[in-house]
Formats: structure tokens, C-alpha cells, sequence
């Protein structure tokens, strides 16, 4: 879970209307995230689920996105963040998405565009904003925009409400505070990583030197 997704879970949670059961769709804390990718402490009070395709760490059950084991209008919130691009059919992951809302649920979403290939376990797509506007279609009204560069963000975010949209001039003012703060998230940590390869290589370089000497 990145840190500016569960920023921006904390944007939504503190300035939209959530209604429970919240319901968190790839809830699983992957190795090296256990505790830090949990979402609940967002929600304090409030029913929370997490359901991922595996067992493990945040997982309360086991469902699946093309095919949500819950009845219909059952969910006040979903949450899918980070998810869809692991997602092998992800228009019918929103069908699915949109039975199980209730009538004046929300759904969140968020996915990656520029990033490597993280398998967990496979990884499948990239969207743009665009793509998620489609996504997005059989919800009543939606909000999506992006982090980054406007011509290649790092993040799609979108919002689709079932009912009426509420206002969103809270959220507005935070989102675009979270635009700015998190314009270029990755930019110290790719230098980062460069940085200590060319160290590494450079440091195996002068044994090779000295112990050919």
C-alpha cells in the first residue's frame, strides 16, 4: 500500500458521506506491509471487511471481484485500491462492484500507471483517467483525476457514486492540497535506488581492482 493511497483513503473518509458496511476489495498486507497497508484505523467505529482473493495478513474473507459472493445493495463503501491492475476482467470487476453497492453507495478506486510490473500474483493493465470515467459508467455520477504529470501520472484515482453525488467542496480543497503534495512521490526514491546501485557497482569494481593487484 503506498502511502499516498492511504492518504488519500484519509481524505475520503474524512470529507464524503461513507456509509457502512466499508468493504475493501485486495485487503491482503503483502510481505513487507503488514500493518502499514491497513486501511481500518481510517474508519474508527464503523464496520470494516476486508476481502482478498488469498489468505493472510487483513483478510476477513476470501471473494472474488468477477464473481462477489455478496448479495446485491450490500455494501455502503468499497474500497479497491491498487487492485484493478491485477484485476483479469476489470469491467466485470465494476459490474460486480456496482451490484453489490447499495443504492447511495460509494465506490473508490485506484490504480497505478507509472510503475514496473508488480505481480501479486499477476499484474494485467494501466489505466488513464479516461479509462476509468468508462469504468466507472454505471454509477450515477463519478469524480476521477490523477497524481503526476497530467500526461503520464503515477496514479488514477476514481469515485463513483450509485446516487446522487453529494458535495464534494470539502473534498475538492483536500484533493487538490493531496495534487500537490504528492506531485512527484517517487522522484527521491528512484535516485534513491540508482544511487545505491552505482555505489554497489562501484564498490565491486574496487575489489575486483585490489584483489587483482
Amino acid at each position: 500500500m503506498r502511502e499516498l493511497i492511504k492518504d488519500f483513503v484519509r481524505i475520503c473518509a474524512e470529507t464524503l458521506p461513507l456509509k457502512e458496511p466499508i468493504h475493501e476489495f485486495g485487503s491482503l498486507q503483502v510481505a513487507g506491509q503488514e500493518g502499514s497497508a491497513d486501511l481500518r484505523p481510517l474508519f474508527p467505529g464503523k464496520e470494516y471487511v476486508g476481502s482478498d482473493m488469498r489468505e493472510g495478513p487483513g483478510v476477513d474473507r476470501i471473494l472474488n471481484l468477477h464473481n462477489i459472493a455478496l448479495p446485491s445493495n450490500s455494501v455502503g463503501t468499497t474500497l479497491v485500491m491498487d487492485t484493478l491492475e491485477h484485476v483479469e476482467f476489470p469491467h466485470h470487476a465494476l459490474e460486480e462492484i456496482y451490484r453489490v453497492t447499495q443504492p447511495n453507495g460509494t465506490a473508490i478506486i485506484s490504480s497505478v500507471m507509472r510503475m514496473r510490473i508488480h505481480a501479486y500474483p499477476n499484474d494485467y493493465w494501466r489505466f488513464t483517467p479516461e479509462g476509468f470515467a468508462v469504468l466507472l459508467r454505471p454509477f450515477a455520477d463519478s469524480f476521477v483525476s490523477y497524481g503526476g504529470d497530467k500526461k503520464f501520472p503515477h496514479t488514477v484515482i476514481g469515485i463513483g457514486f450509485k446516487g446522487p453525488r453529494p458535495s464534494l467542496e470539502q473534498f475538492a480543497a483536500a484533493w487538490a492540497n493531496w495534487q500537490v503534495r504528492w506531485e512527484a512521490p517517487d522522484r527521491e526514491s528512484i535516485l534513491g535506488k540508482w544511487s545505491r546501485k552505482l555505489r554497489k557497482s562501484y564498490q565491486k569494481r574496487c575489489r575486483s581492482i585490489s584483489g587483482g593487484l
